[in-house]
């Protein structure tokens, strides 16, 4: 009892549902797609993350400039001396203030390669940042046509539970006319429970789907249309493979690693030099009461190891090994990136040869059900054969449904596999992202009062970081 009313209460629901969206615009999948971009809380993370890859650009350039800081202090001291010139008890209180300017003069470019390492990095998290994109447009695109699919399979179901209501009231009126017997009632009741149960959980099925549609496009759906032609993609398996290699952001990503690791490794053969600094100081200090002093001074230092108990060498074979383990790595990368290519071609291939026949399957199971019921009105077929033709004719439905989903669903996963699945690609109609922008005002790493970077606030109010 409990059940059928949990099964009213859904289809109630769903009704509503239908019908609170029916009057709205049919959204496309291009128009989840912008949403998902728009609304993804993975993209805005991985955006922020590439900002502060940006950032170690500009405190890179800033250890190239001069730095400039202040020292102020206050003490308090006593002198007790029996010196006859400056003896006796004395004590106040001292003040100074001091300006330091120093600089790296010459460092044999170990500053520099910080810099390149730096710019580098920011480059392999763009790609990173290409990689999130692509993640989050195929979760929205599983997301629709999962959606899509579970609503078809209601509408099958109700179809499928109408149907089975008429054979069994025809069942009934053959019973009473004593054309058939009490087991063909019984079993066509039996179907129609069973019926009535799969419509319960295709419409559960639904209200999940809706779920993580809104989860992966960051509102609940409309009423949808029918998924458009799938994307183009390749001719063969080898010209995939020959984009994915050319475009994949997982591949191109390891290549910059690798060129971040190598210089490294040339900013790890460098410690061992000396280091040239400039500094310039200038203050004044009190000390006690009677004496006050200036001063300012400007020296030259050259400071470099001498002997550091095998550290240095250390980080060199380190360094060294972490290239070797990037170019692994990349080995490795290419690697995936072809078979997963490969899987995703062959699951495209075989998604459209088990469509084809299941298309077959449905127009064959579908003569075979109206032969069946045909037989029956004459008496030739029982009810039961009636509603397992019937059940076959729902099941080739039912197949081919979730075959064509599966079929979109290989496409736009092979075009992933080659890189492509981005907005841009799928001209999408959103404001793309220009990491660009942000990295041009940081660079150069410029002071918080000068004019650039008053505007780099303004990009900042712009992300809406401010």
């Amino acid at each position: 009892m409990i059940g059928q009313k949990f099964t009213k209460l859904c289809g109630v629901a769903l009704v509503a549902m239908m019908a609170s969206t029916a009057i709205a615009r049919a959204e496309t999948l291009a128009d989840a797609l912008v949403d998902a971009y728009n609304n993804s809380g993975l993209l805005e993370q991985n955006r922020a993350l590439l900002r502060a890859a940006d950032e170690d650009v500009a405190q890179s350039v800033a250890a190239l400039r001069p730095s400039l800081s202040y020292l102020a202090s206050v003490d308090y001291g006593y002198s007790d001396s029996e010196d006859p010139i400056r003896g006796g008890y004395q004590e106040g209180l001292g003040a100074g203030l001091n300006l330091v300017a120093s600089m790296t003069l010459y460092d044999f470019g170990r500053n520099q390669l910080a810099v390149d390492a730096a710019k580098e990095t920011v480059l392999a998290t763009r790609e990173g940042l290409i990689g999130v994109e692509q993640q989050v447009l195929f979760n929205a695109v599983n997301a629709y046509l999962s959606l899509s699919r579970d609503i078809e399979f209601v509408t099958l179901r109700e179809n499928n539970l109408r149907v089975i209501t008429q054979e069994l009231q025809a069942a009934r009126d053959r019973f009473e006319v004593g054309e058939s017997t009490r087991t063909d009632v019984s079993n066509a009741e039996a179907r129609q429970a069973a019926a009535q149960s799969s419509l319960a959980e295709a419409k559960g099925a639904v209200a999940v789907s809706r779920e993580v549609f809104r989860s992966a496009i960051g509102r609940y759906p409309t009423s949808l249309e029918r998924p458009p032609n799938a994307p183009q993609t390749a001719a063969s398996v080898d010209e995939a493979r020959r984009v994915a290699l050319i475009n994949h952001p997982d591949l191109k990503a390891a290549q910059r690693i690798i060129r971040v690791a190598e210089l490294n490794v040339e900013r790890a053969e460098r410690l061992k030099y000396p280091t040239l600094s400039g500094t310039a100081r200038a203050g004044f200090n009190g000390v006690f009461e009677d004496f006050d002093s200036t001063s300012a001074t400007v020296s030259v230092e050259l400071s470099g190891p001498i002997y550091q108990g095998g550290a240095l060498p250390s980080y060199a074979r380190q360094a060294l090994a972490r290239v070797q383990a990037e170019r692994a790595n990349l080995h490795l990368v290419r690697l995936a990136v072809e078979q997963n290519v490969g899987t995703a071609w062959a699951q495209l291939l075989v998604s459209q040869a088990s469509l084809e026949a299941l298309r077959s399957q449905v127009v064959a199971s579908q003569a075979a059900f109206e032969s069946t019921r045909e037989e029956a009105s004459l008496g030739a077929k029982t009810t039961l054969d009636v509603l397992n033709a019937e059940q076959e004719f729902l099941d080739a439905r039912a197949n081919v449904i979730a075959a064509t989903t599966v079929r979109y669903i290989a496409d736009y996963y092979l075009l992933a596999q080659m890189g492509l699945l981005t907005a841009s690609h799928l001209n999408l109609n959103v404001q793309a992202y220009d990491p660009e922008a942000y990295y041009q005002a940081v660079q150069n790493a410029p002071a918080s009062y000068s004019a650039q970077g008053k505007a780099l606030d303004r990009v900042l109010k712009g992300l809406g970081k401010q």
